[in-house]
C-alpha cells in the first residue's frame, strides 16, 4: 500500500511536488497529466491529512467487505493505491479489483507499479469516464477523492449507478475534501489545512496557485449533502469513519 509505495518511489528532487513553486502570472485548470503523475505520491502525502490512514484503513475493509466470486471497484484510481490496498486486505483468493481512471498517464504509471506486486493477478486498472463504467458483482467499491472532481450534477447517478452493481452487503468508502456551511468553521478549517501543507513544507505561494488552479475543478459539498445523496442512491447505512480537518471518508452499506 503507501509505505511500499513511498519505497518503490523514493522522494528524490525529481519526483518531488514543486509544480507550483514558481511564480505564474496565469494559472491553468489542475489537470492529471504527466506533470502530475511524475510527483503524485509525493503531493498526495504532503497534501491530504490522514491519506495513509485512509489507503490502510480500506485495506481492513475489504478484509471484511469483499466476497469470494465478486469485483471490487477503485473508482477514480489513480496510481492505484487503493486497488493495491484492496487486493492486499482481500480476505478471498476468488476476487478481481478493477481500478478505473480517466487519465492516461495515471493508468500506465499505475499498471507499471501494479506488475511490481505479488497481487497483480487480482488487479486490472483501465482508462475510462467512472461515470460511463459499467458496475457488476460488486462487493465493494471505493471513491476516494474522486467525486469531488465531477460535476455535482452527475453524482448522484454515479452513486446510484455504484448501489444498482452491487451484491447485498457491499461497502462503498467515499472520502472527499468538505466544505462547511458556517464560516467559523470553514475558516478554521482551511486554515488547519495550510498549515498541515506549511508544515509538510510547501510555500504560501505554492499553497495559494495550487488552490487558484483547483478552483474550477474541485467542487466540495458538506458531509449533510454527502450523507443525503448517499441515501437517496438507495444505502441504507452510512457514517463518517475518519476526518481530520475538511477532509473525511464515509462508509455506506447496501
Amino acid at each position: 500500500m503507501l509505505k511500499t509505495d513511498q519505497k518503490r518511489y523514493p522522494v528524490t528532487k525529481a519526483n518531488k511536488d514543486q509544480l507550483f513553486a514558481t511564480p505564474s502570472k496565469q494559472i491553468a485548470d489542475f489537470v492529471f497529466d504527466q506533470s502530475v503523475v511524475d510527483v503524485f505520491p509525493d503531493m498526495i502525502n504532503r497534501s491530504v491529512p490522514g491519506y495513509g490512514s485512509i489507503i490502510n484503513t480500506i485495506g481492513l475493509l475489504a478484509q471484511q467487505y469483499i466476497q469470494s466470486d465478486s469485483n471490487a471497484y477503485d473508482l477514480g484510481c489513480s496510481l492505484g493505491a487503493g486497488s493495491l490496498a484492496m487486493a492486499q486486505g482481500a480476505g478471498v483468493d476468488k476476487f478481481q479489483v478493477i481500478g478505473v481512471d480517466n487519465s492516461h498517464a495515471m493508468v500506465e504509471r499505475g499498471t507499471e507499479m501494479m506488475q511490481q506486486s505479488p497481487f497483480s493477478d487480482f488487479i486490472t486498472l483501465q482508462h475510462g469516464d467512472l461515470c460511463d463504467q459499467n458496475i457488476e458483482n460488486a462487493s465493494m467499491a471505493v471513491l476516494n477523492f474522486t467525486l469531488q472532481f465531477i460535476s455535482p450534477q452527475k453524482r448522484l447517478a454515479v452513486l446510484k449507478n455504484i448501489y444498482q452493481g452491487m451484491r447485498p452487503g457491499a461497502a462503498l468508502v467515499l472520502s472527499e475534501k468538505i466544505c462547511f456551511d458556517d464560516v467559523f468553521s470553514q475558516q478554521t478549517n482551511e486554515q488547519l489545512h495550510h498549515q498541515f501543507k506549511q508544515t509538510n513544507g510547501y510555500s504560501a505561494l505554492e499553497i495559494s496557485q495550487k488552490r487558484t488552479a483547483l478552483e474550477n475543478v474541485l467542487e466540495p459539498e458538506t458531509l449533510d449533502t454527502h450523507f443525503q445523496r448517499i441515501h437517496e442512491a438507495g444505502f441504507q447505512h452510512c457514517n463518517t469513519w475518519f476526518q481530520c480537518f475538511n477532509f473525511a471518508s464515509l462508509i455506506a452499506i447496501k
